[in-house]
Protein backbone atom coordinates (compact mmCIF):
# COMPACT_ATOMS: atom_id res chain seq x y z
CA UNK A 1 0.00 0.00 0.00
CA UNK A 2 2.90 1.98 1.01
CA UNK A 3 4.70 2.02 -2.31
CA UNK A 4 0.93 2.28 -4.50
CA UNK A 5 0.49 5.44 -2.32
CA UNK A 6 4.49 6.77 -3.32
CA UNK A 7 3.73 6.32 -6.61
CA UNK A 8 0.85 8.35 -6.92
CA UNK A 9 2.54 10.90 -5.16
CA UNK A 10 4.90 10.67 -7.98
CA UNK A 11 2.33 10.41 -10.53
CA UNK A 12 0.83 13.69 -9.27
CA UNK A 13 4.33 15.72 -8.98
CA UNK A 14 4.96 14.33 -13.00
CA UNK A 15 1.46 16.01 -13.61
CA UNK A 16 2.24 19.59 -12.18
CA UNK A 17 5.91 19.54 -14.36
CA UNK A 18 3.91 18.57 -17.41
CA UNK A 19 1.31 21.04 -16.88
CA UNK A 20 3.85 23.84 -17.06
CA UNK A 21 5.63 22.71 -20.31
CA UNK A 22 2.18 21.99 -21.88
CA UNK A 23 1.47 25.67 -20.57
CA UNK A 24 4.95 26.76 -22.29
CA UNK A 25 3.76 24.86 -25.84
CA UNK A 26 0.25 27.01 -25.49
CA UNK A 27 1.92 30.67 -24.94
CA UNK A 28 3.77 29.76 -28.21
CA UNK A 29 1.19 29.31 -30.08
CA UNK A 30 0.15 32.89 -29.19
CA UNK A 31 -1.86 32.46 -26.05
CA UNK A 32 -1.68 34.51 -23.29
CA UNK A 33 -0.89 33.80 -19.76
CA UNK A 34 -3.80 34.69 -17.86
CA UNK A 35 -6.14 32.79 -20.32
CA UNK A 36 -3.84 29.33 -20.08
CA UNK A 37 -4.16 30.03 -15.99
CA UNK A 38 -7.95 29.99 -16.29
CA UNK A 39 -8.78 26.84 -18.13
CA UNK A 40 -6.19 25.23 -15.90
CA UNK A 41 -8.41 26.02 -13.00
CA UNK A 42 -11.48 25.82 -14.23
CA UNK A 43 -10.90 22.29 -16.00
CA UNK A 44 -9.58 21.44 -12.99
CA UNK A 45 -12.84 23.35 -10.70
CA UNK A 46 -14.81 20.99 -13.25
CA UNK A 47 -13.11 17.86 -11.58
CA UNK A 48 -12.89 18.44 -8.17
CA UNK A 49 -16.52 18.99 -8.00
CA UNK A 50 -16.87 15.54 -9.55
CA UNK A 51 -14.57 14.07 -6.98
CA UNK A 52 -17.14 16.65 -4.62
CA UNK A 53 -20.12 15.11 -5.94
CA UNK A 54 -18.89 11.21 -5.23
CA UNK A 55 -17.79 12.16 -2.26
CA UNK A 56 -20.06 14.65 -0.45
CA UNK A 57 -19.90 13.41 2.95
CA UNK A 58 -17.82 15.66 5.68
CA UNK A 59 -17.75 18.33 3.40
CA UNK A 60 -18.22 21.52 5.93
CA UNK A 61 -19.39 23.77 3.25
CA UNK A 62 -22.29 25.09 5.82
CA UNK A 63 -19.21 26.54 8.04
CA UNK A 64 -18.36 30.19 7.32
CA UNK A 65 -14.38 29.40 8.66
CA UNK A 66 -14.02 26.63 6.02
CA UNK A 67 -15.27 29.19 2.99
CA UNK A 68 -13.34 32.05 4.73
CA UNK A 69 -10.09 30.15 4.54
CA UNK A 70 -10.65 28.94 0.98
CA UNK A 71 -11.55 32.05 -0.54
CA UNK A 72 -7.91 33.08 0.87
CA UNK A 73 -6.53 29.72 -0.80
CA UNK A 74 -8.35 30.43 -3.85
CA UNK A 75 -6.84 34.01 -4.22
CA UNK A 76 -3.19 32.49 -3.78
CA UNK A 77 -3.97 29.90 -6.04
CA UNK A 78 -4.93 32.44 -8.90
CA UNK A 79 -1.97 34.38 -8.23
CA UNK A 80 0.02 31.05 -8.41
CA UNK A 81 -1.27 29.63 -11.69
CA UNK A 82 -1.17 33.55 -13.48
CA UNK A 83 2.14 34.60 -12.18
CA UNK A 84 3.57 31.23 -13.22
CA UNK A 85 2.79 31.15 -16.65
CA UNK A 86 3.75 34.80 -16.66
CA UNK A 87 7.44 34.02 -15.59
CA UNK A 88 6.97 31.46 -18.49
CA UNK A 89 6.71 33.73 -20.91
CA UNK A 90 9.38 36.50 -20.06
CA UNK A 91 11.65 33.35 -19.10
CA UNK A 92 11.56 29.50 -19.79
CA UNK A 93 9.47 26.74 -17.33
CA UNK A 94 12.60 25.42 -16.46
CA UNK A 95 13.34 28.88 -14.06
CA UNK A 96 9.76 29.46 -14.07
CA UNK A 97 9.11 26.43 -12.24
CA UNK A 98 12.69 26.27 -10.37
CA UNK A 99 12.05 29.95 -8.67
CA UNK A 100 8.10 28.89 -7.74
CA UNK A 101 9.54 25.60 -5.75
CA UNK A 102 11.17 28.37 -3.71
CA UNK A 103 7.26 28.36 -2.64
CA UNK A 104 8.35 26.62 0.96
CA UNK A 105 11.13 29.88 1.76
CA UNK A 106 8.45 32.11 2.25
CA UNK A 107 6.59 29.66 4.29
CA UNK A 108 9.38 29.73 6.67
CA UNK A 109 10.03 33.46 6.91
CA UNK A 110 6.27 34.41 7.30
CA UNK A 111 6.32 31.36 9.84
CA UNK A 112 9.32 33.23 11.61
CA UNK A 113 7.21 36.54 11.51
CA UNK A 114 3.86 34.66 12.83
CA UNK A 115 5.82 32.69 15.48
CA UNK A 116 5.03 29.38 14.33
CA UNK A 117 8.26 28.44 13.72
CA UNK A 118 11.96 28.60 15.85
CA UNK A 119 14.40 29.78 13.68
CA UNK A 120 17.65 27.61 13.63
CA UNK A 121 21.61 27.80 11.86
CA UNK A 122 20.44 24.93 9.74
CA UNK A 123 17.07 26.74 8.29
CA UNK A 124 18.66 30.03 8.14
CA UNK A 125 21.42 28.01 6.12
CA UNK A 126 19.01 26.37 3.86
CA UNK A 127 16.98 29.75 2.73
CA UNK A 128 20.57 31.89 2.26
CA UNK A 129 21.30 28.72 0.37
CA UNK A 130 18.23 28.93 -1.71
CA UNK A 131 18.97 32.88 -2.10
CA UNK A 132 22.38 32.12 -3.84
CA UNK A 133 20.54 29.61 -6.14
CA UNK A 134 18.45 31.74 -7.05
CA UNK A 135 21.10 34.65 -8.08
CA UNK A 136 22.75 32.12 -10.75
CA UNK A 137 19.45 30.67 -11.62
CA UNK A 138 18.68 34.03 -12.79
CA UNK A 139 22.03 35.39 -13.87
CA UNK A 140 21.40 39.00 -11.92
CA UNK A 141 25.02 39.64 -11.78
CA UNK A 142 25.27 39.21 -15.95
CA UNK A 143 23.39 42.53 -17.35
CA UNK A 144 24.37 40.93 -20.65
CA UNK A 145 22.78 37.46 -19.74
CA UNK A 146 19.92 36.45 -22.05
CA UNK A 147 16.90 34.64 -22.06
CA UNK A 148 15.81 36.01 -18.49
CA UNK A 149 13.94 38.93 -17.71
CA UNK A 150 13.09 41.29 -14.84
CA UNK A 151 9.37 40.64 -15.45
CA UNK A 152 9.70 36.38 -15.49
CA UNK A 153 11.91 36.71 -12.47
CA UNK A 154 9.33 38.78 -10.19
CA UNK A 155 6.59 36.98 -11.82
CA UNK A 156 8.18 33.22 -10.64
CA UNK A 157 8.68 34.51 -7.62
CA UNK A 158 5.57 36.11 -7.41
CA UNK A 159 4.41 32.89 -7.85
CA UNK A 160 6.18 31.24 -5.04
CA UNK A 161 4.52 33.70 -2.81
CA UNK A 162 1.11 33.42 -3.88
CA UNK A 163 1.27 29.02 -3.49
CA UNK A 164 2.94 30.03 0.26
CA UNK A 165 -1.03 32.49 0.77
CA UNK A 166 -2.32 29.00 -0.82
CA UNK A 167 -1.01 27.03 2.10
CA UNK A 168 -1.71 29.05 4.98
CA UNK A 169 -5.58 29.31 3.22
CA UNK A 170 -5.48 25.43 2.91
CA UNK A 171 -3.76 24.90 6.24
CA UNK A 172 -6.67 26.79 8.10
CA UNK A 173 -9.70 25.46 6.01
CA UNK A 174 -8.50 22.16 6.37
CA UNK A 175 -10.52 21.63 10.14
CA UNK A 176 -13.19 22.39 9.12
CA UNK A 177 -13.69 20.50 5.64
CA UNK A 178 -12.82 17.90 3.08
CA UNK A 179 -10.21 18.92 0.88
CA UNK A 180 -12.32 18.61 -2.40
CA UNK A 181 -14.75 21.07 -0.72
CA UNK A 182 -11.60 23.42 0.11
CA UNK A 183 -10.29 22.90 -3.33
CA UNK A 184 -14.13 23.67 -4.73
CA UNK A 185 -14.08 26.96 -3.46
CA UNK A 186 -10.16 27.94 -4.08
CA UNK A 187 -10.92 26.98 -8.20
CA UNK A 188 -14.46 28.80 -8.09
CA UNK A 189 -12.59 31.55 -6.41
CA UNK A 190 -9.61 31.45 -9.51
CA UNK A 191 -12.43 31.38 -11.82
CA UNK A 192 -14.26 34.37 -11.01
CA UNK A 193 -10.88 36.13 -10.69
CA UNK A 194 -9.56 35.80 -14.31
CA UNK A 195 -12.57 35.03 -16.39
CA UNK A 196 -11.79 39.27 -17.22
CA UNK A 197 -8.11 39.01 -17.45
CA UNK A 198 -8.23 35.98 -20.15
CA UNK A 199 -10.87 37.67 -22.02
CA UNK A 200 -14.14 36.15 -22.80
CA UNK A 201 -13.69 36.24 -26.55
CA UNK A 202 -10.49 34.76 -26.16
CA UNK A 203 -11.79 31.67 -23.85
CA UNK A 204 -14.23 30.90 -26.52
CA UNK A 205 -11.82 31.52 -29.38
CA UNK A 206 -9.35 28.49 -27.32
CA UNK A 207 -12.67 26.48 -27.18
CA UNK A 208 -12.67 26.19 -30.58
CA UNK A 209 -9.54 26.18 -31.95
CA UNK A 210 -7.05 23.14 -32.55
CA UNK A 211 -5.22 23.46 -29.53
CA UNK A 212 -8.19 22.64 -27.08
CA UNK A 213 -7.19 19.16 -26.49
CA UNK A 214 -4.06 20.73 -24.79
CA UNK A 215 -6.20 23.10 -22.72
CA UNK A 216 -7.83 19.66 -21.63
CA UNK A 217 -4.87 18.02 -20.95
CA UNK A 218 -3.19 21.44 -19.25
CA UNK A 219 -6.36 21.19 -16.70
CA UNK A 220 -6.73 17.46 -16.07
CA UNK A 221 -3.20 17.27 -15.21
CA UNK A 222 -2.55 20.49 -13.55
CA UNK A 223 -5.36 21.34 -11.81
CA UNK A 224 -7.64 18.12 -11.62
CA UNK A 225 -6.14 14.57 -12.08
CA UNK A 226 -3.30 15.61 -10.32
CA UNK A 227 -5.10 17.08 -6.64
CA UNK A 228 -7.12 14.13 -6.25
CA UNK A 229 -4.54 11.62 -6.90
CA UNK A 230 -1.87 13.51 -4.43
CA UNK A 231 -4.70 13.18 -1.68
CA UNK A 232 -5.19 10.24 -1.67
CA UNK A 233 -1.40 8.86 -2.05
CA UNK A 234 -0.53 11.44 0.24
CA UNK A 235 -2.48 9.10 3.57
CA UNK A 236 0.03 6.82 3.09
CA UNK A 237 3.44 8.26 2.66
CA UNK A 238 5.81 9.68 5.05
CA UNK A 239 6.51 12.79 5.62
CA UNK A 240 10.11 12.89 4.09
CA UNK A 241 9.15 10.43 1.33
CA UNK A 242 6.68 13.39 0.23
CA UNK A 243 9.15 15.79 0.14
CA UNK A 244 11.85 13.90 -1.66
CA UNK A 245 9.32 12.82 -4.43
CA UNK A 246 7.77 16.57 -5.07
CA UNK A 247 11.73 16.98 -6.52
CA UNK A 248 9.62 15.19 -9.43
CA UNK A 249 7.86 18.57 -10.44
CA UNK A 250 10.26 20.97 -10.85
CA UNK A 251 12.99 18.57 -12.78
CA UNK A 252 10.00 17.20 -14.91
CA UNK A 253 9.03 21.22 -16.33
CA UNK A 254 12.69 21.60 -16.31
CA UNK A 255 13.62 18.26 -18.64
CA UNK A 256 10.36 18.98 -21.10
CA UNK A 257 11.48 23.02 -21.48
CA UNK A 258 14.96 21.90 -22.30
CA UNK A 259 14.12 18.70 -24.83
CA UNK A 260 10.62 19.76 -25.87
CA UNK A 261 10.48 23.51 -26.06
CA UNK A 262 14.60 23.15 -26.90
CA UNK A 263 15.21 25.87 -23.74
CA UNK A 264 18.62 26.06 -22.92
CA UNK A 265 20.75 26.75 -19.34
CA UNK A 266 24.03 27.82 -18.43
CA UNK A 267 26.02 25.99 -16.38
CA UNK A 268 25.78 28.61 -13.30
CA UNK A 269 22.38 28.34 -13.88
CA UNK A 270 21.83 24.27 -13.48
CA UNK A 271 24.24 24.80 -10.68
CA UNK A 272 21.86 27.50 -8.73
CA UNK A 273 18.78 25.04 -9.58
CA UNK A 274 20.31 21.81 -8.12
CA UNK A 275 21.35 24.42 -4.83
CA UNK A 276 17.84 25.56 -5.11
CA UNK A 277 16.21 21.74 -5.16
CA UNK A 278 18.57 20.13 -2.47
CA UNK A 279 18.24 23.31 0.07
CA UNK A 280 13.88 23.50 -0.21
CA UNK A 281 13.63 19.73 0.12
CA UNK A 282 15.78 19.81 3.34
CA UNK A 283 13.72 22.49 4.63
CA UNK A 284 10.78 20.10 3.96
CA UNK A 285 12.20 17.42 5.12
CA UNK A 286 13.28 18.78 8.60
CA UNK A 287 10.42 21.24 9.04
CA UNK A 288 8.18 20.80 12.36
CA UNK A 289 4.69 18.57 11.66
CA UNK A 290 1.72 20.97 10.21
CA UNK A 291 4.58 23.78 9.37
CA UNK A 292 4.71 23.27 6.09
CA UNK A 293 2.55 21.92 3.22
CA UNK A 294 2.16 18.11 2.33
CA UNK A 295 3.14 19.15 -1.02
CA UNK A 296 6.65 19.58 0.84
CA UNK A 297 6.02 16.24 2.76
CA UNK A 298 4.31 17.91 5.92
CA UNK A 299 0.53 16.42 6.57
Amino acid sequence: MARVSTALVVLAALCWGLSGGIGGMLMTEGWGAYLVSFYRGAIGLVLVLIWLMLQPGGHGLTSQRLWCWSVVAGLGVAGNFAFYFLSISQGSVAVAATLMYCAPVFVYLVSFALRLEQPSVMKWTAIAVVMLGIVLLTRVYDMEAQGVTAIGVAAGLLAGVCYAVFIFGFKYAAPHGSPQAILFIAFSVLVLMLVWPADVGQIMAAANSSDWPLFVGLGVLGAGLSFVIYVVGLRNVAPAVASIVAMVEPVTALLFGVWILHESLAGSQVLGIILILVAVTALSVYSGPGRLPARWGVH
